[in-house]
C-alpha cells in the first residue's frame, strides 16, 4: 500500500516506520526534519506542518491510507496543541480524500474498572497527563466524525523498546494486564498490531488496544 506516516522519526512513529518499511509499503514520512528519516527506496520524506490543513493535504493526497503518531509532548500547552493537531490532521485526511485514518491512540483513556478511566486514577503520572487526555479529546472528535473510516489503536499502560515477537492480546476499550497485573506492549509489537491493522481491517470507525 501507500501509506503516509505523520510523525515517522518520533517515538512511536519510528517503530511503524520500521515495520511498514519490512513489510515492503511504499512510505512517505511527513516529519518536522526529513534529513532525520533513515534512508531506504521504500521510503519518501517530506517536511510537514500539521497545522496547516491545505498544505497537509495536498502532501496526503494520493494515498491509500494514513497513520498519525502525532504528539504534542514536547510544547508547552500539550492538550491545546495536540487536539488542534488532530483537528488538522482529520480534516486534511477528508480534504485528500484518503479514504483510512490510523491514529496512535493513549492508554489513558482505557477504562481499569465499570466507567472509570486510567487517566482518572489518582496514580496516572502527571507529566504524562496532557498527553492523555488529548489522545481521549482526540478519540472523542473521531467519534463524532460522519464520515471518515479511522481506527484508533491504543496501547498497553507500558510502551517501552523490547523485542518483537508477534504474540499479544486485542481488546477493545479495557485496559490489558498479564498474569502478573503488568499493562505492557513492546514498542515493536505495537507496530506490528498496527501494521496487522492496516493490512486486515478489523476495528473500523473504533478503537482497540493490544496488549501481553
Amino acid at each position: 500500500m501507500k501509506i503516509a506516516i505523520i510523525g515517522a522519526t518520533g517515538f512511536v512513529g519510528s517503530a511503524l516506520l520500521k515495520e511498514a518499511v519490512a513489510r515492503g509499503h511504499e512510505i512517505t514520512a511527513l516529519v518536522s526534519s526529513p534529513s532525520k528519516v533513515p534512508a531506504s527506496d521504500k521510503v519518501v520524506a517530506l517536511q510537514a506542518d500539521v497545522m496547516a490543513q491545505d498544505g497537509l493535504a495536498d502532501k496526503l493526497t494520493g494515498h491509500d491510507a494514513v497513520i498519525s503518531a502525532f504528539s504534542g509532548h514536547v510544547q508547552a500547552d500539550v492538550l491545546g496543541y495536540y487536539v488542534k493537531g488532530m483537528q488538522t490532521i482529520i480534516s486534511a485526511v477528508k480534504q485528500a480524500a484518503v479514504p483510512r485514518l490510523l491514529v496512535v491512540g493513549g492508554a489513558g483513556g482505557l477504562e481499569v474498572a465499570p466507567g472509570v478511566q486510567l487517566l482518572d486514577t489518582p496514580t496516572f503520572p502527571a507529566q504524562w497527563k496532557g498527553t492523555a487526555e488529548g489522545a481521549r479529546q482526540a478519540l472523542d472528535l473521531l467519534r463524532n466524525e460522519p464520515e471518515l473510516n479511522w481506527t484508533v489503536l491504543a496501547p498497553s499502560a507500558h510502551l517501552e523498546p523490547g523485542r518483537r515477537t508477534g504474540k499479544f492480546r486485542i481488546g477493545k476499550d479495557q485496559l490489558l494486564a498479564d498474569n502478573a497485573g503488568e499493562s505492557r506492549i513492546s514498542l515493536e509489537d505495537y507496530a506490528v498490531a498496527m501494521m496487522d491493522e492496516l493490512e486486515q481491517p478489523a476495528h473500523p470507525r473504533s478503537r482497540f488496544t493490544v496488549g501481553y
